[in-house]
């Protein structure tokens, strides 16, 4: 079977299939994420022995140690997993509220009400993690999933499809909702972004270059997740024994993810007193830095390693220990940097002054922004909505991270007594 034809089939199978998730009530779509988190944690072994299977084919063929990060599954990401799952179905059912209610002079009544777009397909990189996350939330949601994940991560992607459509066969959920996409052809995902009327959209996760062939290509409606090239300015007016840590934080805690910060800007006013701090701490933290003649100048003069930056490093989400360090003239110097070299993801200022805040927050045409924390709050599950299916840096349809909300459009429902229009 070629690959077109291969996602019409199965696209149909879930969309037949979705017909138990439209019907189901709220309670029994909360069933069945609590059926998947205690599978995943049963299961825990058989799926830390195929996501070792891939992990051995990654170190054997030397992949990027950002995408090893992304692609290990530890006890505790599958616990987080399964957490995750409980999390999204303690929220609130997104489906059938009522947006608008009203009577039209006529005596129509006419009510806006949630409901899911049908089915999604996901393509996405060496991160089994989004295997669950965007299952769990397009279940919740009333949604099939055409998931299409990495050949680099395919044991740890079939082992979880397998686990958590086990685990729906026990409830009143088809497990045919759950489509698992071959990922050993590269002509599935042409297929798939092509799959127009059969696929109601297609959201990407991963690199750069990912978002961009999805984007560029597809005849699908896509949602655009984002790179992340995020920035922390540290303010004339911060307090340094914040602004540290918020740094520290923000490029070290984990900084394989979109949301770790890869540009540290410092306001002129404070610099001296600021970056040879913040260059030792990153240092001493193992980040390669990457500076601005200014910034340059401050590292020699304290004997810490720094290269001068290139336009191409401005630009760059690293993923990895590394970054780049600059010093501006103001607010809105910061703002014109990262107009220049952002990704619209998510950008963070350190200050004590609510004005300078407030004019950040102004200037940022981004999808968050943190005033005085970490950039690596922007995320599904510290912001409060379980786990998420992507961060979006677009305006339309989402924005942000995308939870159960997200996953919804709308039905106008109009009730009659035999109303016709004349």
């Amino acid at each position: 079977m070629d690959s077109q034809a291969l996602i019409a089939e199965l696209a149909s199978t879930a969309r037949l299939a979705a017909r138990s998730l439209s019907t189901a009530t709220g309670d029994e779509r909360k069933g069945a994420l609590e059926a998947i988190a205690q599978a995943l944690n049963a299961r825990t072994p058989e799926i830390l022995a195929a996501n070792e299977i891939d992990m051995a084919n990654a170190r054997k063929d030397d992949m990027h140690p950002q995408m090893q990060d992304r692609l290990l599954l530890t006890k505790e990401r599958i616990a987080g997993m399964a957490e995750g799952a409980r999390l999204v179905a303690s929220l609130e059912d997104p489906l059938g509220r009522v947006l608008k209610d009203s009577v039209l002079p006529n005596g129509l009544l006419l009510k806006q009400i949630t409901v899911p777009f049908g089915v999604i397909g996901m393509v996405y990189e060496a991160r089994p993690n989004v295997t669950v996350d965007a299952a769990v939330i397009l279940l919740m949601s009333g949604n099939a999933a055409l998931l299409r994940g990495s050949s680099t991560a395919k044991n740890s992607n079939e082992i979880l499809l397998t686990v958590m459509r086990d685990a729906l066969s026990t409830t009143s959920i088809n497990p045919d909702v759950l489509q698992l996409v071959p990922s050993d052809d590269r002509s599935t995902v042409k297929a798939l972004l092509t799959a127009r009327g059969k696929v109601d959209l297609v959201i990407p996760r991963g690199s750069a270059a990912l978002i961009r062939m999805v984007v560029d290509e597809s005849t699908v409606p896509t949602i655009e997740t984002g790179a992340g090239v995020c920035h922390v300015y540290v303010d004339e007016h911060a307090d340094i024994a914040k602004a540290l840590p918020i740094l520290l934080n923000s490029k070290t805690h984990r900084p394989s993810v979109c949301n770790a910060a890869e540009t540290l800007l410092v306001h002129r006013a404070i610099a001296p007193t600021f970056l040879p701090l913040a260059l030792k701490a990153l240092s001493d933290a193992g980040v390669a830095l990457h500076s601005d003649s200014t910034a340059q100048k401050v590292a020699e003069k304290f004997s810490i390693a720094s290269t001068l930056a290139t336009e191409e490093n401005w630009c760059t989400e690293y993923g990895i220990l590394e970054m780049n360090v600059a010093v501006v003239d103001s607010v809105d110097g910061a703002a014109d940097h990262i107009a220049k070299y952002g990704t619209n993801h998510t950008e963070a200022i350190v200050t004590e002054d609510k004005a300078a805040a407030d004019r950040f927050v102004a200037l940022a045409d981004c999808a968050a922004v943190m005033i005085n924390a970490s950039t690596r709050f922007t995320d599904g599950e510290q912001m409060g909505f379980g786990a998420e299916i992507g961060i979006s840096n677009q305006k339309l349809h989402a924005r942000g991270p995308m939870g159960l909300e997200a996953m919804t459009t709308t039905t106008w429902i109009v009730t009659g007594t035999g109303q016709i229009r004349s």
